[in-house]
């Protein structure tokens, strides 16, 4: 025996109330727009200018770090700006593609930390709340010498 038609209505009820209260479903394109020029903002103050202290304007109350290399909070990125200006002043990272997604803005970064060197690519999320970082995850992969395709990383 089937369930009934009423059941079938409150679990597709359940269903579209859960989308409406995620996180991406509540950001509007306005947001989203204001979620990348944020992110795009402090990445460029932060990591090409190493200026911590205005790419954390950009930075909410908190500042959850998953990088296991970093501290969490705005020291743990004066922590990570002031390494960089010291040990690698002449670093650069290029974004080549951003995304978002409500409130995670995705970056696909070209950063090279000498010039000359190879460098790394990265996928840098950034969460945002009220238009604010409040969160950051990373993966960071070594451009190789060679590669087993000509596909490139970017």
């Amino acid at each position: 025996m089937f369930p009934p038609l009423s059941f079938f209505k409150r679990a597709a009820g359940a269903a579209l109330l859960a989308v409406a209260l995620s996180p991406a479903a509540h950001a509007s394109a306005e947001q989203e727009a204001a979620n990348k020029a944020a992110v795009l903002a402090f990445y460029e103050k932060g990591l090409n200018q190493k200026d911590a202290d205005a790419a954390l304007t950009y930075v909410g109350d908190r500042y959850v770090q998953h990088n296991p290399n970093a501290a969490d909070g705005p020291e743990g990125f004066r922590q990570f700006i002031a390494f960089l200006r010291d040990k690698f002043p002449q670093s650069h990272s290029e974004i080549k593609r951003v995304f978002t997604d409500g409130d995670y803005v995705i970056l696909h970064v070209h950063a090279v930390r000498e010039p000359g060197a190879r460098g790394s690519a990265i996928i840098d999320i950034f969460r945002l709340e009220h238009g604010k970082i409040v969160e950051h995850w990373d993966a960071v992969q070594p451009i190789p010498e060679q590669s087993a395709n000509s596909n490139g990383m970017f």
